[in-house]
């Protein structure tokens, strides 16, 4: 039998993924992490509702989920002050990443975004053809001036923004952001991710415009919401837009449990906000700990906390320390950013192994 013969672009691509997931870290160390701190889920779990929801469902998962996710988008409409033309439910923001690129890209089409920001994206770009152009983070923040910049010179047909960033954990104001909107050439569309908005304080992102069709909002329930083994994003855009993305999504692809339990859990904002303070909390002994060993802390907006351990190479060496101590962290991959290591606010008893065991790692590593 013969191997398949993929198309040209196919076989051009180099066979990776954007993540190598601590599972996978585990099964070749023959060993499980005592704490799951590199992939900011919420280690706190989801709403009791939430998870009531679930056991409630799990009898009926013998049926196909509603496509149009009717109850979750209404209600995600109710939240968001739009209407349900202006929601689309996908398989986690990766999942909504990937249909927007296909939507809008291309073989050949400029695509901006920063050298270092979250990687699925590139990947999904350079699936579909698209070509990257990135630019350089400044102070730790995503280059709003160089993106726009970026975007006029080569007649981006998208640029993407976290906001707040990942991986630094940095914010840009909603000021900042409309004005970065603004200056982008009209033939541009901003892919503006918020998976972590509901961390960060009021005034982080502009009020939602559904009446803007040069933006395409995305939100998840994979973080503050403790649903990331679901995969359950939304995106909150023009319904031209939306219509669009409805016609090549996987209409399937948001299981009813899935859909259930992120209904029960935008129902429960009094367990959200609970999380909120808690995950300050942490963040606040994190800068401690941080500051122990000579150490910055950098300012997060998010529920992890990037380190400035001063070197890609120091910073390497504390991955593998902590990894040979059962710490699953992460760091950026690109420089400047690569002078820091990633953690994730756990719980504090996840904290708390988390300071053991990096004492240990600085010690070793020096």
């Amino acid at each position: 039998m013969t191997s398949p013969r993929f198309p040209d672009l196919i076989s051009r691509l180099p066979a990776t993924v954007p993540f190598v997931g601590p599972e996978v870290q585990e099964r070749q160390r023959g060993m499980r992490f005592a704490a799951r701190l590199g992939a900011n889920e919420s280690m706190f779990g989801p709403s009791p509702f939430a998870i009531a929801a679930m056991q409630d469902e799990a009898a009926e998962a013998w049926k196909y989920a509603d496509p149009s996710s009717f109850d979750l988008k209404n209600a995600l409409a109710d939240r968001m002050g739009c209407t349900p033309d202006n929601i689309v439910l996908g398989e986690g923001i990766d999942g909504l990443l990937g249909n927007c690129v296909r939507l809008l890209v291309q073989e050949g089409d400029a695509v901006v975004t920063s050298d270092g920001a979250y990687p699925t994206f590139n990947y999904h770009v350079n699936g579909f053809g698209g070509v990257l152009h990135t630019v350089d983070y400044r102070d730790d923040h995503e280059d709003l001036d160089a993106l726009a910049a970026k975007a006029r010179e080569v007649g981006a047909r998208l640029v993407y923004l976290s906001n707040p960033d990942n991986p630094m954990g940095t914010r840009h104001t909603a000021e900042a952001v409309a004005d970065f909107r603004r200056s982008l050439p009209e033939s541009t569309l901003l892919v503006l991710d918020e998976a972590y908005t509901e961390f960060a304080p009021e005034g982080t992102n502009p009020p939602i415009d559904p009446s803007d069709a040069g933006v395409i909002r995305l939100r998840t329930f994979s973080k503050i919401y403790g649903l990331a083994g679901l995969r359950v994003g939304y995106a909150i855009a023009h319904p031209d837009a939306v219509t669009g993305l409805n016609k090549i999504r996987n209409h399937f692809g948001v299981n009813r449990v899935a859909q259930q339990a992120a209904l029960a859990a935008l129902q429960d904002q009094a367990y959200i906000e609970g999380l909120k303070r808690e995950i300050e909390t942490g963040k606040r002994a994190y800068a401690g700990i941080a500051e122990r060993h000579g150490f910055t802390a950098i300012p997060s907006h998010t529920n992890f906390v990037a380190f400035d351990v001063g070197g890609a190479e120091r910073g390497e060496r504390l991955l593998k320390a902590l990894q040979d101590r059962r710490v699953f962290i992460r760091k950026p991959g690109v420089p400047p950013l690569d002078r820091c290591i990633r953690v994730t606010v756990g719980p504090e008893a996840e904290r708390a192994i988390f300071e053991q065991a990096f004492a240990e790692a600085v010690a070793e590593v020096g």
